[in-house]
């Protein structure tokens, strides 16, 4: 509970950091950051795509107020380690893929702190206290993995459920070291294709929500370049899968 109370002590709460969204209409300012090394990230359009075979350069956005650094190192982020119940959902296989960038080189990021977070089908999300919820002590879709010898990581989820004032999402960040703050820090969010989420969210136990308020376009966080965040999905046997190319240039 004290790690809890301190942590909630300098985030904001939803509320508040949709009250900052809609002022200043920005994906650049991040809520409730510890300064780290500052990134150095690019957006694609500065590097030639043809020299770039793989990895491909992406934009930071905002950690949002529901990052817990809960140091729970798993694939399958679907349960809950409180009291082993698992959330329910579309399944999504997620992979991805880290890279820095010299130059014209792409080289697999290893060893690399990749952590994945998002709500549930309903829009809440774990170990938070929220004005529409409180969670304090779940810790169900909150995981992390390190990249192996190819930069990759991979996670088993859910398709996201939506809440007010955001479009469908899931949040990552991307640490060479989680116990330091000198270490290279890289966060952003990934998005979904409208057509399919509408199709997704009329399926239990989304449809009992309703219809989302919010679309990509509208959304003043996917405008920060967010159509370059887009999922490519596959459709399974069971649900979707997605492999994301992330380069970073860490120097």
């Amino acid at each position: 509970m004290e790690k809890n109370k301190s942590h909630q002590s300098w985030l904001l709460n939803r509320r508040e950091a949709l009250a900052l969204f809609r002022a200043f209409g920005t994906a650049i300012f991040v809520v409730g950051c510890i300064p780290r090394k500052p990134t150095t990230a690019q957006t694609s359009s500065q590097v030639n795509p043809a020299k770039l075979p793989r990895c491909v350069v992406i934009p930071e956005q905002t950690e949002g107020p529901y990052f817990v650094d809960e140091k729970l190192k798993r694939s399958d982020i679907r349960s809950d380690p409180s009291d082993g119940s698992v959330k329910e959902g579309v399944p999504l296989q997620l992979r991805l893929r880290v890279s820095t960038i010299a130059n014209t080189s792409c080289n697999p990021l290893v060893g690399a702190i990749v952590d994945i977070w998002h709500c549930d089908a309903l829009g809440v999300y774990s170990d938070v206290n929220d004005p529409s919820f409180n969670t304090v002590g779940k810790k169900f879709l909150r995981g992390y993995q390190v990249t192996d010898a190819n930069g990759t990581v991979q996670f088993t989820t859910i398709y996201p459920g939506w809440y007010q004032g955001r479009t469908v999402h899931i949040h990552f960040k991307v640490r060479t070291d989680g116990s330091s703050r000198q270490g290279y820090e890289f966060t952003s969010q990934l998005y979904f294709d409208d057509l399919i989420t509408d199709r997704v969210h009329t399926q239990t136990p989304y449809a009992s929500k309703g219809q989302r308020t919010l679309k990509n376009a509208q959304d003043g966080i996917f405008q920060g370049d967010g159509d370059k965040l887009l999922l490519a999905l596959t459709k399974t046997s069971q649900g979707y899968s997605a492999t994301f190319d992330i380069g970073l240039q860490t120097g």
